[in-house]
């Protein structure tokens, strides 16, 4: 006996919903516009029974198929490395910034003494699933940004500076052990922790259902 729909986690409930309407937008059996919108009403209604209609009338189920490829073009990338060297930024009146498919250790210490340090994970290459960064960042400003596919915990002693962080929210979806953690340690004294996104989950969401449905209708007919 299945579990009635009103006793379901809710955002487990919205991500299906979610799925289900990227698959059918990708093959074609709703529109772009009628995608949009209800795209965005998934990520804005918060009752179970509204939700799960935005999908009810639609034919395409996700399969394990689908998953695997979100998986491989929204997740984030894995090489384990148990071999991989600690990696040490410093910055003394000057700049450093890491970004592209560079290799995140399983340790990052930052040393910012009036400089700027900008850690760029986007398309980052994890070798371990947490992550410790140790910032002592002092009339500096460290910018470390995350995709939406990773969490970051602030444990940051902050003295006459700033410390924000938009990604403390741990995610709770059927996914959210798969996720990469980075923790940040360490203090700021006269200076600035900064840890955000470039993209919002829902950009990327949208950004992967459009290359599906390029994939799709890139694809020869069967005669």
């Amino acid at each position: 006996m299945s579990v009635p729909l009103q006793d379901r986690p809710l955002e487990t409930v919205r991500e299906e919903v979610i799925d289900q309407l990227i698959l059918n937008y990708s093959h074609g059996e709703i529109s772009a516009d009628a995608f949009e919108r209800r795209l965005d009403k998934a990520y804005r209604l918060d009752c179970h029974e509204p939700l799960a209609a935005l999908s009810a009338d639609l034919p395409l189920q996700a399969d394990p198929r689908y998953h695997s490829e979100k998986a491989a073009r929204m997740g984030p990338k894995f090489s384990p490395s148990e071999s991989q060297q600690p990696l040490t930024i410093t910055a003394i009146l000057s700049s450093d910034h890491r970004a592209g498919e560079w290799r995140v250790p399983k340790s990052i210490t930052l040393r910012n003494y009036l400089g700027s340090i900008e850690l760029d994970f986007t398309n980052a290459v994890f070798t371990h699933p947490e992550v410790h960064i140790y910032s002592d960042c002092i009339m500096g400003s460290d910018d470390i940004i995350v995709p939406d596919s990773v969490d970051v915990v602030t444990e940051i002693t902050n003295i006459m500076g700033s410390v924000e962080n938009t990604r403390n929210t741990l995610s709770n979806t059927a996914h959210a052990k798969q996720r990469p953690r980075i923790h940040l340690h360490g203090r700021t004294i006269l200076g600035s922790v900064e840890v955000r996104s470039k993209v919002s989950m829902k950009e990327q969401l949208k950004q992967f259902a459009n290359g599906l449905r390029e994939f799709f209708t890139e694809q020869p007919k069967s005669k």
